[in-house]
């Protein structure tokens, strides 16, 4: 029971503090859960945003449920899924009841102006995160820019391009072996 507190606490600081998107998730999934509670290693929260990607649903969610899972079974993953999504939720019912009262103020605006430029500035640094522990070689350089240029200049499918770095990793793996 104690260990299903301390996912749902630890995931529910996580959510509380996660804007825009799942990848303003990896520096405070790093701190919370690598540095700070050492749940798992820094190349193992790689691999799990990794295939958080690559599975249906929310990035956020598929982590904390990964993660949750690993720490103490489906209950773990139930306790990180929950504590990584109240804060999320009570945040949208207050900007249903209350918030949307406002919504055209000039105060308001401004703030939210603020925060996409401070949501985009995170997902920037979780980029350069997952760059750095991830670009090792030559090939891991080629495959990222190969990967950039299919996604945002040649408009392509994230998932076709999954795939294809699996089927060449996969290549790599046979030539090497």
């Amino acid at each position: 029971m104690k260990n299903f507190v301390a996912l749902y606490v630890s995931f529910l600081k996580i959510g509380a503090l996660m804007f825009g998107s799942g990848y303003t998730m990896l520096p405070l999934l790093t701190h919370e859960i690598v540095e700070h509670r050492g749940w798992i290693t820094q190349d193992e929260l790689m691999d799990v945003f990794a295939l958080s990607q690559c599975v249906p649903g929310v990035i956020g969610v598929n982590t904390a449920a990964f993660i949750g899972q690993k720490r103490g079974g489906w209950g773990g993953a139930a306790a990180a899924v929950l504590g990584v999504t109240t804060a999320p939720i009570v945040a949208i019912l207050l900007v249903a009841t209350v918030l949307m009262q406002f919504w055209n103020n000039p105060v308001m605006v401004s703030a939210f102006n603020g925060v996409r430029v401070a949501v985009a500035a995170v997902i920037t640094s979780a980029v350069v995160s997952l760059v750095r522990a991830n670009v090792k070689n030559w090939l891991g350089i080629a495959l990222c820019i190969a990967g950039f240029i299919l996604v945002a200049v040649l408009h392509l499918s994230p998932v076709f391009v999954v795939l294809l770095a699996v089927v060449v990793g996969l290549l790599v793996w046979g030539i090497r072996r």
